[in-house]
């Protein structure tokens, strides 16, 4: 992906361009691809179809940007697990591991707020 031009370039060199944008799921997918596709000489490497079409999401530039502080910092995931999992660990101790003291979901959403709250303080 090449950010300044808002279009990918593909192995044989050409570039693929923003054709128009989608909603998905919730989610705003824009579409590139070229259109020389169909005359390249290793097509067949890349695609069985007419054209090689590739999706962004809007904000995928996030995800890069996550994904490349995680490469700098390979142990940052274990040190936040290891974290939350302290948190969990202390609500389970406290709840008696199994289940909770109430019943019906508004009642657990009350408990588990409380203890929560408890936590905190």
């Amino acid at each position: 992906y090449i950010a300044r031009d808002d279009e990918y370039q593909c192995p044989a060199g050409e570039r693929a361009i923003y054709r128009y944008t989608s909603e998905e799921h919730g989610l705003q997918l824009r579409r590139y691809w070229s259109s020389a596709c169909s005359q390249c000489a290793i097509k067949s490497q890349c695609t069985p179809s007419v054209q090689r079409r590739i999706s962004r999401w809007e904000h995928e530039s996030v995800l890069e940007a996550v994904q490349r502080r995680l490469d700098r910092t390979p142990d940052a995931m274990t040190i936040r697990r290891r974290t939350v999992e302290h948190v969990f660990g202390t609500f389970k101790h406290w709840m008696g591991y199994t289940h909770f003291l109430t019943r019906r979901l508004p009642n657990v959403g009350t408990e588990m707020s409380l203890n929560v709250l408890a936590y905190n303080l």
